[in-house]
């Protein structure tokens, strides 16, 4: 930039207090020191803002590559994973090429869940929470089964208004 020796600065200075005067010259020196620091400032900032960008074209090329990376991993585990998977199938029905040929067995996948014939799941009520605790152990340990809130009891037990 500009070369300003301690000679160029003395001569500047001896012709700013002549030609300003003693008085002002301190206001003078003060307000361009002020200038000075701001013009520094707005440079940092400058250099600042290009180097956040720089780098953020960096990082979005890292980004992209990344990316990349990963969808090529994905799509080797993914043709890994058909391939076992292939493996599997063809191994299955080798192993069961001569099973459910029979339309009589009783045991033969029809659509649902194999199931033995008779055999009915018992009912459940899903709202109904159950404990992990068996009933018959309840029963013969003495632990009460069939537990009420507060306001329940008492509203059993209140007497019965008469009208």
């Amino acid at each position: 930039m500009l070369d300003f020796g301690f000679d160029k600065i003395a001569l500047i200075g001896a012709v700013a207090l002549v030609v300003i005067g003693p008085e002002k010259l301190p206001r003078v020196a003060r307000t361009v020191g002020h200038l000075l620091g701001k013009a520094q400032r707005y440079v940092a900032d400058v250099k600042a803002e290009v180097s956040r960008s720089i780098e953020l074209e960096e990082l979005k090329k890292m980004k992209t590559g990344m990316e990349e990376a990963a969808r090529d991993v994905g799509q080797a585990v993914q043709q890994e994973v058909n391939t076992a998977n292939q493996a599997f199938e063809q191994t299955w029905s080798d192993a069961t090429g001569g099973i459910g040929d029979d339309s009589s067995n009783a045991y033969a996948y029809e659509g649902g869940p194999l199931r033995t014939p008779g055999y009915k799941p018992p009912k459940k009520n899903w709202r109904l929470k159950r404990g992990a605790m068996p009933q018959w152990y309840k029963q013969r340990e003495g632990v009460r089964r069939n537990v009420q809130s507060a306001a329940a009891r008492v509203a059993r037990f209140r007497p019965r208004r008469s009208a």
